[in-house]
Parts: structure tokens; sequence; C-alpha cells
């Protein structure tokens, strides 16, 4: 059986890290297309690098663009691609913009789809994610669930065939690599950081970027906290930093230390040592409540709402006042419950895949 496996950014590498070994050792061909949605160095060729994950097949390197110009340029180059490789199944993950031309090109094709990070929904119809979220689920023909409320949510939708609780790969992932960030990365000496004496923020998601004054109320409660944040700027919003600020790696912060951006194993041992992580991204909220830091997300709400329910998230937006609020609450004296699943799901995954038509 051969498998064609869609990537294109960040968080997507890292979920499909555990699932390319899985279908590996499961005897299967892997052809992995990354459509070059994320480019840059430091948010592509690392990850392959720190996972071992087999390079990629092809590059097709749509680059950064519009919504509507770059999802195009995917679908036309994947279709192309597809028709050339023609692969049993293909799989997708998460909810960018390669998720949505992946998805779309295999449906008008017929070739049979899996969507990893199925189910997901923040109830946001002004983030480019819900639209892609819900397209690929219904083009779907297999929908891998982290969670019992993703199972839910397609249910609502009417999309009951082909559904399974799995878990959550990036579970696989942490619980695999965590190990080997702490004896690999140099992360804490070389920023000189002490355990749970930092906070560690991220900010990529257009709903934060492109808008200057929510931008603006971040950085400004970030740089009123009671200790130092660590800011790793993915190039989108160095971009859109450097528009409003200028350079960004001066100092001329009090309490924000700007970085280039880091690999995954960097990334990792920063987030498992931060006294609190800030954040807009969905895949860090998660891994904080994997690794048991409490999370503050800025942005009005979350897909993720079962690490809510458990009080290791809280959800605050841009407001400054709630942002500072929230980093002097207490840690949960509670280690979370493992509702993401136990390290098992891309096995599982690979499982389901090799049975079903």
């Amino acid at each position: 059986m051969k498998i064609m496996t869609i990537i294109g950014a960040r968080p997507q590498f890292i979920k499909a890290a555990p699932v390319s070994v899985a279908l590996r050792e499961a005897g299967l061909t892997e052809f992995i297309l990354h459509t070059g949605q994320h480019y840059d160095t430091m948010m592509s060729d690392v990850f392959f690098d720190d996972m071992r994950i087999p390079k990629p097949d092809l590059n097709i390197d749509v680059g950064s663009s519009h919504h509507g110009h770059q999802t195009g340029q995917m679908l036309i180059r994947i279709e192309q691609v597809l028709m050339d490789v023609s692969p049993d199944k293909v799989l997708i993950y998460g909810d960018t913009n390669s998720t949505l031309a992946g998805a779309l090109a295999s449906r008008k094709l017929h070739i049979p789809l899996a969507h990893i990070e199925a189910g997901l929904r923040s109830f946001n119809r002004t983030m480019p994610e819900e639209t892609n979220r819900i397209v690929a689920d219904h083009c779907a023909d297999i929908l891998f669930c982290p969670t019992q409320t993703a199972i839910d949510n397609l249910r609502k939708e009417g999309i009951t065939e082909g559904v399974h609780l799995v878990g959550d790969t990036m579970v696989d992932a942490l619980m695999q690599f965590i190990t080997v960030a702490e004896k690999k990365s140099s992360i804490l000496t070389d920023l000189d950081l002490q355990i749970g004496d930092y906070y560690l923020a991220t900010v990529h998601r257009p709903y934060n970027t492109d808008d200057s004054d929510k931008l603006a109320k971040i950085v400004t409660a970030l740089n009123s906290l009671d200790k130092r944040v660590i800011f790793p700027l993915p190039p989108r919003t160095r971009k859109k930093f450097v528009n409003q600020y200028g350079e960004p790696f001066t100092d001329n912060w009090d309490n924000i230390q700007l970085i280039e951006p880091l690999g995954y194993l960097d990334m990792l041992l920063l987030e498992k040592n931060a006294r609190m992580i800030l954040t807009d991204s969905g895949g860090i909220q998660k891994e904080a409540y994997i690794l048991g830091v409490p999370c503050i997300t800025l942005r009005p709400e979350t897909e993720w709402i079962e690490t809510v329910s458990a009080g290791w998230n809280t959800i605050v937006g841009t407001d400054i006042d709630k942002i500072i609020a929230s980093t002097q609450q207490p840690i949960p004296l509670e280690s979370p419950d493992p509702v993401f699943g136990k390290g098992d799901a891309a096995k599982e995954i690979v499982g389901i895949i090799t049975s079903e038509p």
C-alpha cells in the first residue's frame, strides 16, 4: 500500500513524525509531499533533522502568499502529483492551507482521504483554520479524532462514518523526544535561564499579527510581566513586528527577549521549564497541557476546550489586564489527565489505515 502524506507547516511535521515511523514499521510505502507553506529553515528543515523524519520526496515550494493564491497554487500542484504518484490513500494533518488543498485535490480525484486531528472546532469562522478543518473533515473518508469532544463535534455535523477516537500523535512525538531534548538541547544555558523563572510567548496567527492594535496590546502586556519573556519570532510575526516596531533584535525592551525561531528540541525544553506559556498556537496549548505547564491563550476561544476545563489553560484574548493577571494565578495542584491519549495514536492510526478500504 502506498500512502501520500501531505504536510507543509511546523505543527504538521510534529504530528506526522510518529505516523511516518509507524507506516514504515508496518511495511507500507510513504511518499511525503511538502507544500513549502513553511519554507524558512528554522520552521521547516530543522524539524526534519530534529525528529528524524525522512526528507520529503517532493517539495512543491509554494511559499508564502495570500490565502487564496497560496491554496490555489497548492491545489494545482498537488493534483498533478497525485495523478503522477497514484497513491492508495492520502494523509492530511490539522487545519492549514496545505490541509485544505490536499483534501480538495484528493476528493476530486476520488482517492481515499484520511484526516488526522479531525473534529476540532473553535466556532470562530473568522479564523481561516476553522474553514480549512471543516472542509477537510467533510471531504475525508477516515477521520482520526484526538478527543471525544472532536467526535461529538463531527456527530453534530452529521459525520459518523469512518470516525475513530485514537488520541493525538503530538503526545507520541512529545513522549518520544522530550528525553532527547533534555540530553541534546543547551537552550536554557544559551539563554541563561533558570527553571520556572521565565515566561515563554509565541504569536503567529493572523488574528493577532495582522491587527496592529492587538499586537500592541500583547507586546505591552508581555513587557509588563514580572519575569523575563522569551519570545521566538517566526518569519510572519517578525515581518509584522518590524513594520510596527522596527528592527526587533534590540535592547529596547524591559522584559521581552526576542529570539530567532527554534527547532523542535529547543522549543520542547523551553516549554517544559517555563513558569507559564502565553500563546495563540493550538499545538503549543496542547503541548503545555501534556507537559503540565500552565498556558494563557492569546485568543478569544480555543479548539482545545479540555485544557480549559481542566484548569491548565486560561483564555484571555488580547486584554492587557487579563494577560497580566493570569500570569499570577496559582499552578493547578493535580497533574493533567491524559485526555489526548497515552502515546500510541500513531500505531492505532496505521492499523486502521491498513484495515479500512
